[in-house]
């Protein structure tokens, strides 16, 4: 019987994409779990530190509903321990295998992220550690701020390539403001 592949990052191939003012990179597929739920924000950060999962950022993902994201990979014990502790209030399912996270940063990030969503990106409106689900053009993804001018979007893994190739245009001419690209590719790893 043949060996089964190994599961491959969807954007493993894409190099970081940064110019003046932007940086698009994708994200380490870690971890990426959605509750849902009767239960708070709050709750679910208690949740995860009595159950050992460190480094997550809980972000609101729709009506009792929220995305646990991080860059490290859990393991199927500590989902079922949090899925334990929530037992009774809210369910939770690995949503890892089939999402992906783009980051997007810089001064003209949310300029960038304007061209292909409805959502108003303005501090004032959108402050760090604020997310919706929205879309971006035609690709359902949740966005979320999570510094003062950096994003991270959340997509079904059949839509990374397409959306991570649509931000790099976009990010080709925000970057440059004539059009024309002054985006540089670097290398993974630097």
């Amino acid at each position: 019987m043949p060996d089964l592949p190994e599961k491959r990052s969807v954007l493993a191939d894409k190099a970081i994409s940064q110019g003046p003012g932007i940086r698009l990179e994708a994200l380490p597929e870690g971890h990426l779990l959605q509750v849902m739920g009767a239960t708070t924000t709050e709750g679910l950060e208690a949740h995860l530190s009595a159950a050992g999962i460190k480094d997550s950022a809980v972000r609101p993902a729709g009506y009792r509903q929220w995305f646990i994201a991080g860059n490290d990979m859990l393991s199927k014990a500590l989902i079922q321990d949090l899925s334990n502790a929530l037992a009774g209030s809210a369910f939770v399912s690995d949503q890892s295998h089939g999402r992906v996270r783009i980051g997007v940063s810089g001064p003209l990030a949310a300029q960038l992220l304007s061209k292909g969503t409805a959502v108003d990106l303005h501090p004032s409106a959108f402050p760090e550690g604020h997310a919706a689900v929205t879309l971006f053009g035609h690709i359902s993804v949740q966005v979320a701020r999570t510094g003062a001018c950096d994003f991270e979007l959340v997509v079904l893994r059949s839509f990374a390539q397409s959306l991570y190739e649509e931000l790099e245009v976009l990010a080709a001419i925000a970057g440059s403001g004539t059009g024309q690209s002054d985006v540089t590719l670097v290398e993974k790893g630097r």
